[in-house]
């Protein structure tokens, strides 16, 4: 069943790479795993660019894991050498755009639910979605379905991590930050610099460390991305607007470390969303035990997901690499996606939780 349903899963991949489905615009994808997944005799749940199955064995009163992956992909960079909308093999690889992020991870994980449908029961409930707009943060993906889909207990994310298990994932807030200053002609000693002003909540910025570390994400970091300011060379800048991209840790709700902030800094901080908190599951969990019992290496992503936005305990683990993605002339090696599906299947026949 196993060497079928890989054959499937990597047809599958084929057909997602051949669609474009940049984030808010994943139609054809949706409707492709959606087809799919009614061909195998399932009831398929859509919403928007959202798709879902449910275990045949859904039971009320026991505890129910969530299987998620992404079907939206970036747009591809112009240092491409292949197409990246045609699945090319290539020195063993499978190419094309979405094929490591998440495309591995999203069929690796439809194929161990498809293999767990055909077998009958479980002690527990299996839901499968391939959501949309995870790569722009979208609010119409995952977090629109939730409500629908029920009570979660547990959820696997399909991302590339060579099928490590991340227990921990940063949270990621963006602030707008503005220095106001007063203008005036370069050439006098005239204005208040907003440049000058702003290199001072910078350096901050730079060097300040909030005090709790976590054992597995390490600190809070936080990193000055973009910067703006003035409008012509003789004139003192009366503006001086800069980006900081900040990545919290499991001890700070981004609403926390953004009262923190605010206290230290003379700028003005607007954040563009607080939404997307830092994950983490405990290393006594069921889940990351039967990792530890199968060598299966445990750590702390430095990267975002669609973890951010789910409450329930969760993981990331799927095949390919996250250093792939985003990348020109994206691939997986398609003997990953069959160790996903082996190990996927694995986890879930010895999880009780």
């Amino acid at each position: 069943m196993i060497d079928q349903l890989y054959i499937q899963a990597l047809d599958l991949l084929k057909a997602l790479i051949s669609n474009p489905s940049f984030s808010k615009d994943e139609n054809l994808t949706a409707e492709i795993i959606a087809e799919f997944l009614q061909n195998k005799g399932l009831k398929v749940n859509m919403h928007l660019n959202n798709v879902w199955v449910i275990h045949p064995d859904y039971q009320n009163g026991r505890p129910t894991l969530l299987l998620n992956s992404h079907h939206d992909t970036v747009k591809p960079s112009q240092a491409w050498t292949f197409d990246p909308f045609v699945p090319t093999e290539s020195e063993g690889k499978l190419i094309g755009l979405g094929s490591n992020d998440a495309g591995a991870p999203l069929v690796s994980l439809m194929a161990a639910f498809l293999y767990f449908s055909q077998l009958g029961s479980l002690p527990y409930n299996l839901i499968y979605a391939a959501t949309a707009e995870e790569e722009n943060s979208g609010i119409n993906g995952i977090e629109s379905i939730l409500e629908s889909i029920g009570p979660v207990d547990l959820a696997i994310i399909g991302e590339p991590t060579k099928m490590e298990l991340a227990i921990a994932e940063k949270g990621l807030m963006v602030l707008d930050c503005k220095s106001i200053g007063k203008p005036g002609h370069a050439a006098r000693e005239e204005g208040i610099n907003a440049i000058y002003k702003a290199l001072k909540d910078i350096e901050w910025f730079k060097n300040y460390r909030f005090e709790k570390d976590s054992k597995v994400l390490g600190p809070v970091k936080m990193s000055v991305t973009q910067i703006k300011a003035g409008y012509q060379h003789n004139m003192v800048p009366d503006v001086c607007d800069f980006v900081v991209d900040v990545r919290t840790n499991e001890h700070y709700l981004n609403q926390e470390a953004l009262e923190i902030i605010k206290q230290h800094v003379e700028c003005e901080v607007r954040e563009r969303s607080l939404r997307l908190n830092s994950s983490f599951i405990p290393e006594s969990h069921p889940l990351v035990k039967i990792a530890r019992e199968m060598n299966i290496p445990c750590y702390g992503s430095p990267t975002t997901s669609d973890q951010a936005v789910i409450s329930c305990p969760s993981v990331k683990m799927g095949p390919g690499d996250s250093a792939r993605s985003h990348t020109a002339n994206e691939f997986i090696y398609p003997e990953e996606i069959r160790q996903g599906i082996e190990q996927y299947i694995a986890i879930l026949n010895k999880l009780r939780f």
